[in-house]
């Protein structure tokens, strides 16, 4: 039975730890107070779910030994475990708002970025997910993928609900059609996919639009009008 440590109780270590568990691997999640140097002892792996400012710093405090060790950071390569032989990187491209749920998240057939040892592809196929490779000098423009992709999706929907809200129609309305649309970007693209006013270059609408907006959302609003505008380019 494969046993892991995860050092690291947040969101992610704590998704990892109850999903891993769930498919019968062992794992230990030393508190905060224990000494790292032999965390590798008695393992087939230790996993840092720590913030990303703090991997080089908790891994130096590792010793170095056969037992790979592995980070969960999407934009950080394999050099921040430098002096471990048997270095790897596992990033859930999953949103992990706390435990319970972000074990559920990745349990169902979830993407993983992967790179180093081989463990961390056994990690995602016991977990029942999918994989890619992602090497160091691509990995931070990867990370802006993965962050444009939840990040600003989230800040551009709390657009939508302020917006919604200023006219007295529930953010619950559009719901539905924000489901469509990403429905519709994977099954054809992003450009095939795009309806509305830029599409069909109706600037008359889009003059609408921005007299009706609080000024305080106009700029947001431009920005995307503009990276429609570049679909279509």
């Amino acid at each position: 039975m494969t046993r892991v440590r995860i050092v690291g109780r947040g969101r992610a270590g704590g998704s990892l730890a109850v999903a891993l568990s769930s498919v019968g691997w062992l794992v230990e999640t030393p508190d905060r107070t224990a000494r790292l140097e032999a965390c590798g002892d008695g393992v087939d792996a230790v996993i840092l779910a720590v913030p990303d400012s703090a991997i080089a710093e908790v891994a130096a405090q590792i010793s170095p030994s056969a037992t790979p060790i592995l980070h969960l950071a999407g934009s950080l390569g394999l050099n921040v475990l430098a002096g471990h032989p048997q270095p790897g990187a596992l990033h859930p491209l999953v949103s992990l708002p706390n435990a319970q749920l972000g074990s559920d998240l990745l349990l169902d057939n979830a993407w993983f970025a992967v790179a180093g040892h081989s463990i961390a592809v056994d990690i995602a196929e016991a977990l029942g997910g999918r994989h890619f490779e992602v090497t160091d000098e691509n990995r931070s423009r990867y990370h802006a993928a993965a962050a444009i992709a939840s990040n600003h999706t989230v800040a551009l929907l709390g657009q939508v609900e302020r917006v919604a809200a200023s006219c007295g129609v529930p953010f619950a309305a559009f719901v539905p059609l924000i489901l469509g649309s990403v429905h519709n970007v994977a099954e054809l693209g992003a450009a095939a996919a795009l309806t509305g006013p830029v599409s069909r270059g109706d600037e008359a609408t889009l003059d609408r639009h921005r007299q009706a907006l609080d000024p305080a959302e106009l700029d947001l609003y431009e920005a995307m009008v503009a990276a429609a505008r570049k679909l279509l380019s």
